[in-house]
């Protein structure tokens, strides 16, 4: 045993080796009598024959010269069972704590190759299957990083371990790769190796290192990264100094600057500097009302907090004031002496350019102090500001209006058509009982049509220019009103009304003939007044006109008094007589203002108190003819106004323009208007109330009838609800001039249109 010490470890592994190999033959001939397995090592219950099989490999070995690790290599074969160690075998056991007992070597052993040989016995043993066969094995690419493109070209694609070829496999069209995929259960766990150019089944441990990385976790998912801390220096202090030096006397004896430290605090503490917690403060709170949420401090104090605004940078340097500047850059004799000759404050550079040879050449710049100080001036006195960025929705700025749908009914569709006006249609009115329709045109005639079916009824010829008809709003007469030329005729349509009716609208107008009645008027009428009352001719008579109104004027305009008997004219004459009043019953008329301001542009009786609106070209005037006084004056901002009209209670003005602009004026508010319109883009002819539903309508020389949905509510503290509902399309333009006037029909939702193109339209 001494001699094989002495051998080195490599040969000593050659001679075990062969020394292994030739105690397997024999134990084979001999029927692996000798063969020493781990279950044949058991505790005490196999130690005799232990003991006859160690006798015949090496009678020299005793039991008691046993080595440890023998033990515990025979150890490992039992299970749940404790192996009897003494306590020299324990104290030899810890010196190879840490150590793997199947990986142990000779050294371990003290090179004690009989102890050697018996552990490798204990070892178990290998059998020999399929999986350590390699001669089935596929030869493996070791091309390493070179790219398998650059093998396209090539029948091989790569080199094994030892040296040869590696020849491409053959690969199937897509067709074949579908077909091997749809038969193949696998698909989803295969992963191409571009390498090999070979499809690679992914096991399971693979494929959950797949998911660990796709999550974000470690790949290995034995590894712990909260692990023990291992000490690499331990903690404990230890009990021999390393230097035998004796300890310095200040060890022991307390600092003097430690005490002068400990008596400052005391005295500060007894002086009452330093106190254990501070008074509550008695100062007054004040909060800014103005602040905004962000700017208050973190303390919730309410206190605004004082954001800093930083500083304009400089602007970069350029070319001019580089020492060696291009010569473009360097300015001419002429422009110095213009430069020098220009005030400081006008010069477009506070500095000539100039080249240096070289860098150490160029001097201090002698106004760098001014230039800082003046800069810091104005960053102190000039007021800077920040700017708030409100990101907002442009959706959220619509306002938030109702359906359409939920607002019916309102006119939608077009339903009949009037034909026979060889002109403009200037002017359209509906009687009372919402069954006739009157129609002026500039072809010089007046026609009656019956509203539902669209029938002419009658036709009057004046032989002049038709610019507005009106009937009169009493339902107890049967009388209109049109403005022919230079004169208004009064007529009334027997045909259409009963005896009784007829008989009172005769009465209304034949009233002012009589004698007295005439007298009188002549009497009370104003001689400067450009008006007469005429008998019509026979043959005017005969088609039911009883009375004619002359002026000196053309006649602009007629509107009718709610009660019937009272009418206003305007003509195109300047001044206080373009407006006149007349009273059917006693055929007179009044001048109501000496003297106007502007030109009148349209006339108007409020609908429920005694006043009267004249509209100029800017302005919009509220008289009370009771009182003889102005009421109001509304101002619609636009620069020429071309209608108006006011709701049926009485508290809401709109007013159209030729700017394409729509006012609305709550009369209970303001002079301004509470809300102005801008959808049509043309000129705004008409402006229309319906008298029964809440709409109104807007006629445009675009060709188009704009219909809103107008709601105004008895609570005062509640705002009118404005709802554009319908454009309505029909009309054709004819030199400029589109929907010249609409109407809505007294009793249905109906509205009625007539244009420059010589029809009427009636909307459903």
């Amino acid at each position: 045993m001494a001699a094989d010490q002495e051998f080195d470890s490599d040969e000593a592994e050659i001679f075990a080796a062969k020394d292994s190999d030739k105690d397997e033959e024999d134990e084979d001939s001999e029927g692996n009598e000798s063969e020493i397995h781990s279950s044949d090592i058991d505790g005490a219950s196999s130690e005799e024959e232990e003991d006859e099989d160690e006798n015949e490999v090496d009678s020299s070995i005793s039991d008691a010269d046993k080595d440890p690790l023998l033990v515990r290599a025979a150890s490992r074969s039992t299970q749940g069972q404790e192996t009897a160690v003494d306590s020299d075998a324990d104290a030899d056991d810890s010196v190879l704590d840490g150590k793997d007992i199947d990986k142990l070597t000779i050294n371990d052993f003290g090179r004690d190759l009989g102890m050697w040989k018996e552990y490798r016995k204990t070892l178990p043993q290998i059998e020999a299957g399929y999986a350590s066969d390699s001669s089935t094995e596929e030869p493996v690419n070791t091309i390493g990083n070179v790219p398998i493109e650059w093998y396209a070209d090539s029948l091989h694609i790569g080199y094994d371990i030892d040296g040869k070829r590696i020849m491409r496999p053959a690969t199937g069209d897509e067709l074949d790769r579908f077909l091997d995929n749809m038969d193949n259960p696998d698909v989803f766990r295969t992963a191409r190796d571009e390498a090999n150019q070979q499809d690679v089944k992914l096991s399971e441990e693979e494929i959950d290192i797949i998911r660990r990385i796709q999550g974000g976790a470690i790949p290995d998912a034995d590894y712990n990264p909260y692990e023990d801390t291992v000490e690499w220096f331990t903690s404990q202090t230890m009990q021999t100094p390393l230097t035998s030096a004796q300890p310095s006397k200040r060890g022991f004896v307390p600092s003097k600057w430690e005490h002068n430290r400990v008596m400052k605090i005391v005295r500060a503490i007894r002086q009452g500097r330093i106190t254990r917690s501070a008074p509550a403060s008695t100062a007054p709170q004040y909060f800014d009302l103005w602040a905004d949420a962000e700017t208050e401090d973190a303390a919730g104090t309410g206190r605004r907090q004082r954001e800093r605004l930083a500083a304009p940078k400089l602007a970069l340097p350029t070319h001019a004031e580089s020492y060696h500047p291009p010569g473009e850059y360097l300015p001419t004799e002429e422009e110095k002496e213009k430069w020098l000759d220009t005030d400081p404050d006008y010069r477009k550079r506070n500095f000539l350019p100039q080249d240096f040879g070289t860098l150490r050449t160029v001097p201090g710049y002698d106004r760098f102090i001014q230039e800082r100080f003046q800069r810091c001036l104005d960053l102190y006195l000039a007021p800077r500001m920040k700017k708030k960025v409100s990101h907002l929705n442009p959706e959220e700025l619509m306002p938030k209006l109702p359906d359409p749908r939920d607002l019916r009914p309102f006119p939608s569709r077009e339903s009949l058509v009037y034909l026979g006006h060889n002109g403009r249609v200037r002017s359209i009115s509906v009687d009372p009982t919402g069954m006739w329709l009157l129609s002026g045109s500039d072809d010089g005639t007046v026609r009656l049509w019956e509203l539902i079916t669209g029938r002419c009824a009658q036709i009057w010829d004046f032989k002049e220019t038709v610019y507005r008809v009106a009937w009169c709003p009493s339902q107890d007469s049967c009388v209109f009103a049109a403005a022919v030329g230079s004169r208004v005729v009064i007529v009334i349509p027997a045909d259409l009304c009963d005896d009784n009716r007829r008989l009172v609208s005769e009465e209304l107008v034949k009233a002012g003939f009589g004698s007295a009645a005439a007298a009188a008027a002549e009497a009370d009428d104003d001689s400067s007044l450009p008006v007469s009352w005429d008998m019509p001719t026979s043959t005017e008579q005969a088609s039911g006109v009883h009375v004619s109104i002359a002026m000196h004027r053309t006649v602009k305009s007629v509107t009718w008094h709610r009660r019937g008997d009272y009418l206003a004219t305007l003509t195109s004459e300047e001044g206080g007589s373009s407006v006149l009043i007349h009273q059917i019953s006693k055929h007179k008329s009044q001048r109501p203002f000496r003297k106007l301001k502007g030109a009148v542009q349209h006339i108007k009786f409020h609908p429920t108190r005694p006043w009267f609106l004249v509209t100029t070209q800017r302005y919009v005037r509220i008289y009370n003819l009771m009182q003889q006084s102005l009421i109001k004056t509304l101002q619609p901002g636009v620069k020429w106004i071309s209608s108006v009209d006011v709701h049926p209670q009485g508290d809401n003005v709109i007013v159209g323009s030729y700017d394409k602009k729509l006012s609305w004026f709550d009369l209970d508010l303001s002079m301004k208007p509470y809300r102005s319109i801008r959808y049509h883009s043309q000129a705004i002819r008409q402006v229309q109330f319906s008298r029964k539903f809440p709409l109104f309508a807007t006629a445009s020389d675009d060709g188009t009838i704009q219909v809103y949905h107008g709601m105004v509510y008895q609570d005062l503290n509640q705002n009118p609800l404005v709802v554009p509902l319908k454009i309505l399309r029909g009309h054709e333009i004819r030199n400029s001039l589109g929907v010249l006037d609409c109407l809505f029909h007294p009793i249905q939702p109906w509205l009625l249109s007539s244009g420059a193109d010589g029809t009427i339209r009636l909307w459903m």
